[in-house]
């Protein structure tokens, strides 16, 4: 009973981290499928490294790695997001198997030790995006980011 019971959460949980997996990568991956194509670069305007890195710059595309649109804060946004889907998740799994225990301490003490990592895990998360937003703030020169 037990492993029906852990196979069909398995397969419901597979569903939404699917649907996730793909919601993520397909607007990122989207705009740099667009940009490389329509990106054409012409050798006699411009030569030497700072020509080269401008014709690699596929065009509507950002130059800052520190800033509002920057690499970074796009980088820590996504991890962030994915992260924090990935506790909540696993808070719910922690749930379940704490109502599902019956008793039984063991179960009990791995459920409690599921909530309490991912809960850890959400709070490093949420400390890691504020050392990165400081770090990104303190590059960007003036403050304003």
């Amino acid at each position: 009973m037990k492993s029906i019971m852990k196979k069909s959460l398995q397969s419901l949980l597979a569903i939404p981290v699917l649907a996730l997996a793909i919601s993520l990568a397909v607007p990122v991956l989207q705009p740099v499928v667009a940009q490389a194509a329509t990106a054409t670069c012409s050798t006699d305007t411009k030569t030497g490294i700072t020509g080269g890195a401008q014709c690699a710059q596929g065009t509507g595309q950002g130059s800052e790695l520190f800033g509002p649109d920057g690499i970074f804060r796009t980088i820590t946004n996504v991890m962030l997001y994915v992260i924090g889907a990935i506790s909540v998740i696993m808070l719910i799994i922690g749930g379940i198997r704490y109502t599902i225990s019956n008793g039984d301490s063991g179960a009990i003490t791995n459920a409690k030790n599921t909530i309490l990592y991912a809960v850890i895990g959400i709070v490093v998360a949420i400390l890691a995006y504020a050392l990165v937003n400081f770090v990104i703030t303190s590059f960007a020169g003036n403050g304003t980011v």
